[in-house]
């Protein structure tokens, strides 16, 4: 039927389904047994969300199913790309993708830790940032005691290595 004799009531747009975390083109999607863990699990409850639908009108409860599909679909290719690293076979005097690193930032004397995680982990509440974050790329076979230097616009930021190690938590 030519899209002429339908109603324009009955046009669905189509959902506009944020993207998820920026992964260049070319990168490969680095990602911990964690990280995969908590993938298939937002799949589980977008898969639960989906089958208990509640809507009004048949039209309100496809654009719902739709919009979950989008982001299922999003979520499916970041799953297929992923490439678990086994953080037991990272060399512990190194810090590698999946290290928790405590670092001593500039002249003070607390410290901070954070793991080196995958961009769909990388949460920094969580004090998890992505492999691909400026200060991730220059902590990267740094180990301890060395320092690393931030080059910011108005200041170089030290981070001084205090400790490494690797672990699924």
């Amino acid at each position: 039927m030519s899209r002429g004799f339908v109603k324009e009531d009955d046009q669905e747009e189509t959902p506009l389904v944020p993207p998820r975390a920026d992964l260049p083109d070319g990168v490969t999607n680095f990602m911990t047994e964690n990280g995969m863990a908590e993938l298939l699990a937002e799949k589980q409850a977008l898969i639960d969300e989906k089958a208990s639908i509640q809507a009004s009108t048949e039209q309100e409860k496809r654009v719902t199913s739709n919009f979950i599909n989008a982001k299922i679909h999003l979520l499916d290719e970041r799953i297929a790309t992923a490439k678990i690293v086994n953080l037991s076979e990272q060399p512990s005097t190194e810090i590698r993708f999946g290290a928790t690193v405590t670092l001593k930032i500039g002249k003070t004397a607390k410290s901070q830790t954070y793991q080196i995680v995958g961009v769909d982990e990388a949460d920094i509440s969580k004090m998890k940032i992505s492999f691909i974050s400026p200060i991730a790329k220059i902590l990267i076979g740094k180990k301890v005691g060395e320092k690393a230097i931030l080059k910011l616009a108005k200041e170089d930021r030290v981070f001084e290595v205090m400790e490494i190690r690797y672990s699924n938590s």
